[in-house]
């Protein structure tokens, strides 16, 4: 099979087209022939070097695609099922086919594609604990959310405010400010033209905000936690422009702040709650209340270029590689 590889850490230019041998499912396990696969920051952050993996090493982590077969032990799933999947314990998603555990999969329904599927599996998952448990947002609550145009940014600003919060996000073009604001956010803020703190505080009455959501890191940190109000949540899920600097806790004492670094794969510790986040996702796509945007899409063999575009900030919504079989 065709896959993407690198054997050194690096920039771009590491990843490399290889042939592989088709893996096989064990117990316990499914294999999928893939449609499409995601592409996100934490292929980037595994590529340089960031998140140690042992090399060579295929990487991706979610994809979406049909079961091809199916190990021992395997029940409610067969040969055929359309699924997706995100699963960091087993990577391998930027290929034409992946073994993951069966736990991780999701049945799709018929009308939800494999590109949406892809788009909701890591990010709307997501999307989907950060506004229901990281900080069960609350009607009435003002939230600031980073990066609103981005895949997890669109989706947490429409789920934001399906439960009835009044939502700032920030962004960093007009055009990035009009993808935010399609999305539904009340108030949007030019980061590139405007401080987003004060402007913030402006825009709230002068009043700090239930919970700030950051996928920036090292660059609005700071400012995310002087918004946060007494008994609020910064809820720091990502860190585009860099790691935040190691920090005395004691600072979280200007307000008994919340401070919490989640990841995914907490909110998903078993299938039952797996299903129960992604069929809410489901069901709201096909009602009409959650609108997924593919930002982009890349062959298979132009990954490193879509991690380019990806890391520059030139792409909105979710990033995917077409995967083609019978090279």
């Amino acid at each position: 099979m065709k896959a993407i590889q690198f054997a050194e850490t690096g920039g771009p230019d590491v990843l490399q087209l290889v042939d592989l041998p088709t893996p096989e499912p064990g117990p316990g396990q499914i294999r999928v022939r893939q449609t499409v696969a995601g592409v996100n920051f934490i292929d980037i952050y595994i590529r340089t070097g960031r998140y140690a993996r042992t090399l060579p090493h295929v990487p991706g982590r979610e994809g979406a695609g049909t079961v091809d077969a199916v190990g021992a032990g395997v029940s409610g799933l067969q040969i055929g099922d359309r699924v997706s999947y995100s699963d960091d314990a087993t990577p391998g998603g930027y290929a034409e086919y992946v073994v993951i555990p069966a736990a991780s999969a999701v049945v799709l329904p018929k009308d939800i594609t494999f590109e949406t599927a892809c788009a909701l599996t890591l990010q709307g998952l997501t999307a989907h604990y950060l506004a229901t448990s990281s900080y069960p947002i609350e009607s009435g609550d003002w939230v600031l959310i980073h990066a609103g145009a981005g895949g997890v940014g669109r989706l947490l600003i429409q789920l934001a405010k399906a439960r009835g919060a009044t939502v700032v996000a920030t962004a960093g073009s007009p055009e990035k400010i009009a993808l935010a604001r399609s999305a539904g956010a009340d108030h949007a803020i030019d980061y590139t033209q405007t401080d987003f703190a004060p402007e913030a505080l402006r825009l709230a009455g002068g009043k700090n905000y239930a919970a700030v959501y950051d996928s920036v890191g090292n660059d609005t940190f700071d400012r995310s936690m002087s918004l946060v109000r007494p008994r609020g949540t910064l809820v720091l899920y990502g860190a585009s422009s860099g790691a935040v600097p190691p920090m005395d806790p004691i600072r979280l004492m200007a307000g008994s702040i919340y401070l919490t670094r989640p990841t995914l794969s907490d909110f998903i510790r078993t299938p039952e709650e797996l299903a129960m986040r992604s069929h809410q996702l489901f069901a709201a796509v096909e009602n009409g209340q959650l609108d997924v945007r593919v930002g982009a899409t890349y062959p298979l063999a132009q990954a490193a270029q879509a991690q380019i575009d990806l890391a520059a900030r030139k792409t909105t919504g979710k990033v995917l590689l077409t995967i083609e079989t019978g090279w």
